[in-house]
């Protein structure tokens, strides 16, 4: 991850006709003789964009690179075009960097000047990020055919994330570009920007027939582009511009072969390559497409398509759940089985769970990720929360979560914070004062409010994100072994569910599914497994050498008093207590990792109870162990880091051979990528933050199933994968 995860935020002047003048570029953000049509004729003509929309497939895909996010107008312009003219199953994937992010009241601002894309605006503003941090953000518009990744970072290393390895045998994009947006300030202007390394990179991310078009014709980016394989040519500007360039790349440049590179023990110059992977079948039916000729009329570039075939995914939680539905979207015929009678029975099954993530002012992986995974997670459930608004049966509140400040230690973290991210969209600090009137009930501590956040009922959203017409829900199915068959395909054998049926004390059940007994089959078949098993991971041979931890947890459930009724928000601190449903709050948790039975134990409701007397001395007085009415018991699914594993699953003998001379040298000359179970996945390991977790993390897995461009990038995708581990203790000779 970076050394710093909050870039400074663009510094703007206004004209007297209200256009955003850069203070730092000392440039305009688009042309004042009008920035929309400027746009339109740069970009959208010259890459023949509306004819390129016009015959996509059925299905197909179509990516596009650009440099300079700016005010959006480029995106906005595209996204209403690709409304217009491509097919409704097709999608957009548009990848755009920005150095420095627009605050949104300023963007809010520039947009106002174009009111024929206000609809879409309104969309942008409400998914723009409320805190900018380095990496990527991923926000899907349209059902998730617009899908827009604002990678915030310089040009050359955000677009460095989208190469599956730096290592010169390796450095291809999971996804080529199909067409970049050279834009941003003027080279003379910005020329870090502008240098041959973006060339060379724009030149690795595209395919032949790739086009490209930029608003400058300086003759450093013609000779730039010509020695990456661009045939480039000068055509007349827009308005009182001269000229501009557009240009198609030919030939792509060849890569050396892994055998070319020396296997040993010296030092190597170049990074291992052991996250990267053979193609999935979806890759390998992409096919470059045809060079297009430079007369618009002519053979234009044909964008491939992908075709989604038949998933299993093993495990009805959250993960599981918010994995079958990403893959449902973008065409999957899924089947999720779930041992128990219900999905969210284990670890999501509690009645209410608060959706929060534990922030840092330091950029570090697991910090940098809670904070990518938070904002993304809000994005997802603002439909859950909006369709249940006000109801009884709600799936959720979108209440806010007061985040409390009971510790020393913990104030003096969340006064780091407050310096650290300054004035932003996505908390609040509050003083005991502010806080006792926001949560309604009598606090002693100070908190950070996050006004967006709130709690969701588990066993209910999984059933709303698998109520899709690709998705088939099989419970009391037991997952007995995966056998690996040739093609890439695998045979699941069935049987009989042993699993334990819930607690009295559990949500009761909200939706049918097909049972084993009504389709009596013992195996499936399928082209692709993905296991959100949590901690059974382990009972699969082909992933027993995974290390999981489970740590029991228990939430006891609480009759509402008289005063604690009028609890508003969520309250977290060393626990977390939901305000009351169906006149009961949810108070948890407790934290066990050396016991794994499930039965409810009186004295972790204590436990519970006195986290409540010492957080909120004014409820825990209201709400005494009488109050108690129940509770639940689950284990969390924990790895060794506390992230999440997500990715491909790793050969594990396999691992340790190839990259054995690790344990001698950890920059040792091994050029070889990581052996894998071929279209087999795993996406475990949330810990206690699944309702933060999962969203993000089925997404980055769903984009890297379906051969999309990463969401996420790189080095987030290795700190996730399966094998970091074994990689880890190779070197630390523990293996």
């Amino acid at each position: 991850m970076s050394d710093s995860s909050l870039p400074a935020r663009a510094k703007l002047s206004w004209d007297e006709q209200g256009q955003p003048l850069s203070d730092s570029f000392a440039d305009v953000y688009f042309s004042r003789d009008n920035g929309l049509a400027e746009s339109r004729f740069i970009f959208l003509a010259h890459n023949h964009l509306p004819e390129r929309f016009q015959r996509l497939a059925s299905s197909a895909t179509f990516v596009i690179g650009e440099t300079g996010f700016g005010t959006g107008l480029n995106f906005l312009a595209c996204w209403q075009l690709w409304r217009q003219s491509a097919p409704p199953d097709a999608r957009l994937h548009f990848l755009s960097v920005e150095k420095y992010p627009l605050a949104r009241a300023d963007l809010e601002q520039a947009l106002r000047l174009w009111p024929e894309l206000q609809p879409l605006s309104e969309q942008l503003l409400a998914h723009y990020p409320a805190v900018l941090n380095r990496g990527f953000h991923k926000l899907n518009f349209d059902a998730g055919q617009v899908n827009l990744t604002l990678i915030i970072d310089d040009a050359h290393s955000g677009f460095e994330q989208l190469l599956e390895s730096t290592h010169p045998a390796y450095c291809q994009p999971r996804r080529p570009v199909d067409a970049w947006f050279l834009d941003g300030f003027a080279p003379a202007k910005n020329p870090d920007m502008w240098q041959p390394a973006l060339f060379r990179l724009v030149g690795q991310l595209s395919w032949k027939g790739t086009t490209l078009a930029t608003f400058t014709a300086a003759g450093a980016v013609r000779r730039g582009l010509q020695e990456q394989g661009f045939e480039v040519e000068k055509v007349p500007g827009f308005g009182r511009k001269r000229e501009m360039l557009r240009a198609t790349l030919a030939q792509t440049a060849a890569r050396p072969s892994w055998s070319e590179f020396p296997h040993n023990s010296f030092n190597s110059p170049y990074p291992l390559a052991w996250m990267v992977h053979s193609q999935t079948p979806q890759q390998r039916q992409q096919h470059p497409p045809a060079c297009p000729a430079t007369n618009p009329a002519a053979n234009l570039a044909t964008t491939p398509t992908t075709t989604p075939g038949q998933a299993v995914i093993v495990g009805g939680g959250l993960a599981g759940s918010h994995t079958a539905a990403a893959l449902a979207r973008r065409g999957w015929q899924v089947t999720l089985l779930e041992r128990h009678p219900r999905l969210a029975s284990e670890g999501s099954g509690n009645p209410q769970a608060a959706l929060y993530a534990k922030l840092s002012h330091r950029s570090e992986t697991l910090a940098d990720f809670n904070l990518l995974a938070l904002q993304f997670a809000l994005r997802s459930y603002r439909p859950f929360w909006t369709a249940s608004a006000g109801g009884a049966a709600a799936i959720g509140d979108r209440c806010g979560v007061l985040q409390l400040a009971d510790t020393d230690n913990s104030e003096r973290l969340q006064a780091q914070l407050v310096r650290h991210f300054g004035v932003q969209d996505l908390f609040t600090p509050l003083s005991a004062t502010a806080a006792s009137a926001t949560s309604g009930v009598p606090l002693e501590h100070s908190g950070l409010f996050f006004a967006d956040a709130g709690w969701l009922d588990p066993v209910a959203l999984c059933h709303e994100l698998t109520r899709h017409p690709n998705i088939e829900v099989r419970t009391g199915v037991e997952v007995l072994a995966l056998q690996s068959l040739e093609g890439g395909n695998w045979r699941i054998q069935l049987g009989q569910s042993r699993a334990p049926r819930e607690d009295a004390n559990s949500s009761p059940e909200t939706s049918p599914e097909t049972s084993l007994e009504s389709s009596r089959e013992s195996s499936l078949e399928s082209n692709l497994v993905v296991l959100c098993t949590a901690n059974a991971i382990q009972g699969f041979a082909q992933t027993a050498e995974l290390p999981v931890k489970p740590i029991r947890g228990q939430v006891s459930y609480l009759a509402a008093s008289e005063a604690s009724a009028n609890l508003k928000t969520v309250l977290c601190g060393d626990g977390y207590m939901t305000p009351a449903r169906t006149q009961l709050h949810c108070l948890g948790a407790t934290f066990s990792p050396d016991n794994q039975d499930l039965a409810l134990r009186p004295e972790e409701h204590q436990q519970n109870l006195a986290t409540l007397a010492r957080q909120l001395p004014a409820l825990g007085q209201a709400l005494q162990a009488s109050a108690v009415r129940g509770g639940r018991a689950a284990l969390r699914c924990t790895t060794p880091d506390y992230l999440p594993m997500l990715g491909p699953v790793p050969r594990f003998a396999e691992y340790l051979e190839q990259f054995q001379l690790l344990r001698k040298n950890a920059r040792a000359n091994i050029p070889l990528r990581g052996p894998v179970w071929e279209n087999l996945y795993v996406n475990v390991g949330h810990g206690s933050r699944g309702l933060a977790y999962t969203p993000l993390c089925a997404e980055l897995l769903a984009a890297r199933i379906s051969a999309e461009p990463s969401a996420g990038g790189r080095d987030l995708e290795t700190a996730l994968h399966p094998a970091r581990f074994w990689i880890r203790n190779l070197i630390r000779r523990r293996l």
